[in-house]
């Protein structure tokens, strides 16, 4: 099984968390199957939107979830 990892963004409550204002308005950045390729698109995304607080993007391990156990 590929290491899937899941790059997205947008606009969240407190910049230290994750709670998303408008789920609607997320950027899917895209799925990526490994996590140096994530890490690039991740921090091209965030360094585009640097100067605004309320706009995060992540990086979701999805093969952890998919895989817990592992």
């Amino acid at each position: 099984m590929s290491k899937l990892h899941l790059v997205f963004g947008g606009r969240v409550q407190d910049p230290q968390g994750t709670d998303f204002t408008d789920l609607n308005a997320i950027h899917i950045v895209g799925l990526f199957d490994n996590y140096a390729d994530a890490e690039e698109a991740w921090r091209a995304n965030a360094q585009r939107t640097v100067d605004d607080a309320e706009m995060k993007y992540v990086v979701v391990h999805l093969h952890r979830l998919l895989e817990p156990e592992a």
